[in-house]
């Protein structure tokens, strides 16, 4: 049975969300595997209630094979879903870094190692046990962190997900990281591992520690332990972009988030709501480039 959400539709600027318009969405989430052989995804047929769909992930060629004749689309966000291959070894991988982010990420690593006394303190965490263990240390850090406080996306505390988490690792299907200082957590990072792919599902860090960049010096910890499982054959960024990403990233793929909806009046008035909304963003971001409303931009910002 064709399983419907009500699911929130974002007004963002930037990771903050002002507020957002519930529709019962039929989601079509797409894997790094269908991604990356471009295959069709087929889309289920709309229970009653049901608004319309939400795919993510969908490879910017697929977009005619998909889009049905009647309703409305919306294309929310263009991006490329990058992916590392966990094949290659550490060492070709991190020779492949350009020449600043080597060093960048060495200098990073050997201070926050300075902050433990000389050590660079990083628990990997894979079976059921463990990773009981690491759920309640990284709920201590995920508190504090800005996915929690701004978007609700820090790692969830409820007991259903801890078990999904603990069935991973007892399949060995699962990794947790965290980085200490002075023997209190201070970044953790969760992925779980599905046919090879592991997602990059939950990552934040103290925010008192922001400066530091504690969250690119555990993941390149997390990619020494990744490049050395034989199990783990690819690394799925998943969706959207950022710096850290391609910075890591081996690979990509175009790609877009659609909204395909039933042509009713609210449907209609949503989709105008954030085409007006998203409009008024990017014209913001394009006006910070202008030599006299940048400057002003920045000092109303600060106030």
């Amino acid at each position: 049975m064709t399983q419907v959400q009500p699911w929130p539709i974002r007004f963002q600027i930037g990771a903050r969300t002002l507020f957002w318009v519930r529709r019962r969405l039929v989601r079509v989430p797409l894997e790094l595997r269908d991604v990356l052989a471009g295959a069709v995804p087929v889309l289920p047929p709309l229970p009653k209630g049901a608004d319309g769909w939400s795919v993510t992930s969908l490879p910017e060629p697929l977009m005619p094979a998909v889009v049905p004749n009647a309703g409305i689309v919306f294309v929310r966000q263009h991006y490329t879903r990058y992916h590392t291959d966990l094949t290659i070894g550490f060492d070709a991988w991190f020779a492949g870094l350009s020449g600043n982010a080597r060093s960048s990420l060495k200098r990073k690593r050997k201070k926050l190692a300075e902050a433990n006394e000389g050590t660079l303190d990083v628990r990997t965490y894979r079976t059921a046990q463990e990773l009981a263990e690491f759920h309640g240390l990284a709920r201590t850090v995920a508190a504090r962190t800005y996915q929690e406080k701004l978007l609700g996306a820090g790692l969830p505390g409820d007991i259903p997900f801890r078990a999904v988490m603990q069935g991973k690792g007892a399949r060995g299907e699962a990794f947790g990281w965290l980085l200490f200082v002075g023997g209190t957590p201070i970044a953790y990072l969760y992925c779980p591992m599905t046919g090879g792919d592991v997602r990059y599902d939950y990552v934040g860090h103290d925010p008192s520690w922001g400066e530091w960049s504690p969250g690119s010096v555990l993941h390149l910890e997390a990619f020494r332990t990744l490049f050395a499982e034989p199990a783990a054959l690819r690394f799925d960024f998943t969706e959207g972009e950022g710096q850290h990403k391609r910075q890591f990233a081996t690979g990509g793929m175009a790609c877009v988030d659609l909204l395909l909806l039933r042509d009713s009046r609210a449907n209609r008035a949503t989709v105008r709501a954030l085409q007006a909304f998203d409009g008024a963003v990017a014209r913001v971001k394009r006006a910070r480039d202008w030599p006299l409303v940048g400057p002003m931009l920045s000092r109303v910002r600060r106030g």
